[in-house]
């Protein structure tokens, strides 16, 4: 990119001051000279727009630039690019539609707007003529957006396995390392930071489905309906089969898993998994987030860093600036969103298929292990290994027995489950988790 020999200002409209807010507030002034340089645009942040003028905050503002009212933002001429950070998704949805009317460049970090309303903001966007930009809604500080938008952009997509909520990742790797419970796990995160007062989103897998939702749509061209989305959380993950998968060289994850079969139906969903010893993202630990995306060209490639953050996060808001401004100086790119899957559709999750683990505690006694495996040999479901671990804390009588099977649809799986929990040999609700090889 050339940059041209004169500077050109670039006023910005603020929308939320929050810990990525006062971020892009920080780091825009403090890396101002640098990103003159190398893109021949003067960012200033014009006007910030807050919910309470009165709170006390990290960064400091002039009082005649502070607002409550984001319309301000959106009538003021001067203004070329608003960023949106406010969070939510009806009031933010106002304020971003208001603004492409008006003909200003959008920069959101708002997952939950652009999974639930990205197909209309992005129609709008296309009829309005002006770009929205979206990095910091996925992984934080890592560029994965505009990896899938231009870095593959001659790629076909085959996959998507991603740990893209720091705070279940954080969770579960304490959980793992320091043999916590899942309570116990969360606490520890909400005291350093890592979760919310309010964790529901992030423990119930909601916040990595949205994500999830956004990948998906850029992967393969078409809207992902949230309904569509298979989604559990870490809320139920229990230590014991934390510890059972390490005996058996797997770290447990949540991953979110995006993958089209050979007739274009793409499956999006998210869960905790049972990922190899073996694979880079068994190691990724604590807060951070990694992505791992096959292309038919390119192969396997893997994107690591911190996944939440005012630093990280605002680092992606400051690249979408950077890109907004030369879209003005050098002329506007698409609107954000290119549909090229017109007929791609969702996968029905009980056809969805995978490896699974099956953790099941039953009588001590001859015969069990024929009894379930004709359930499972009914459905056609085959075991790949056995374990009965000894010595357990168990009732009297009673033993684990721990089952992995090979691939098979999840709707076999829940109705052989389903039949083996009827078996009187059965003593408890079983546990399953899917297993993802990433070979």
């Amino acid at each position: 990119m050339m940059i041209p020999q004169e500077t050109r200002t670039v006023r910005v409209g603020l929308a939320g001051l929050g810990n990525v807010g006062a971020g892009v507030y920080k780091n825009v002034g403090r890396n101002s000279a640098l990103i003159q340089k190398r893109t021949g645009a003067d960012l200033q942040i014009k006007r910030v727009v807050v919910r309470n003028l009165t709170k006390a905050r990290d960064v400091e503002v002039p009082a005649d630039a502070l607002s409550t009212d984001w319309r301000e933002l959106v009538n003021d001429a001067e203004i070329d690019i608003i960023v949106e950070l406010i969070g939510g998704v009806d009031e933010a949805f106002e304020l971003v539609s208001t603004a492409l009317q008006a003909k200003k460049i959008v920069v959101t970090g708002n997952k939950a707007l652009l999974a639930e309303r990205g197909q209309e903001l992005f129609a709008l966007a296309e009829k309005c003529g002006v770009p929205i930009y979206f990095e910091a809604a996925v992984a934080g500080g890592i560029p994965i957006i505009q990896t899938l938008q231009e870095g593959l952009v001659g790629n076909r997509i085959q996959s998507i396995h991603g740990i893209i909520n720091g705070t279940c990742n954080y969770i579960l790797t304490r959980m793992t390392q320091a043999g916590l419970g899942y309570k116990e796990a969360l606490q520890e995160a909400q005291d350093k930071g890592y979760a919310e007062a309010d964790p529901t989103l992030d423990v119930s897998g909601w916040d990595a489905a949205h994500k999830a939702i956004i990948l998906a749509s850029l992967s393969y061209g078409f809207w992902i309906n949230p309904a569509d989305v298979y989604v559990e959380g870490v809320d139920r993950v229990e230590l014991l089969d934390i510890r059972y998968a390490e005996r058996m060289g797997y770290a447990v994850k949540l991953l979110g898993v995006i993958r089209a079969d050979g007739s274009g139906r793409v499956e999006v969903r998210v869960q905790p998994s049972l990922v190899p010893r073996s694979h880079l993202l068994a190691s990724v630990n604590g807060s951070f987030n990694a992505v791992v995306v096959k292309g038919d060209v390119v192969g396997e490639t893997l994107f690591y860093g911190r996944g939440a953050g005012q630093d990280p996060t605002s680092s992606s808001v400051i690249s979408d600036l950077c890109d907004a401004a030369a879209s003005l100086i050098y002329g506007f790119r698409h609107s954000g969103f290119v549909p090229h899957g017109l007929y791609g559709k969702p996968k029905p999750v009980d056809e969805t298929v995978s490896h699974y683990y099956l953790r099941l505690l039953v009588d001590d006694v001859p015969g069990v292990l024929a009894q379930v495996a004709t359930l499972l040999g009914e459905r056609k479901i085959g075991i790949s290994s056995v374990m009965q671990p000894e010595g357990e804390d168990t009732p009297p009588g009673s033993i684990p027995l721990l089952m992995m099977l090979h691939d098979a649809p999840l709707k076999a799986v829940k109705d052989a489950i389903s039949a083996i929990q009827g078996l009187s040999c059965v003593r408890e609700k079983a546990v399953w988790m899917r297993v993802e090889p990433l070979d």
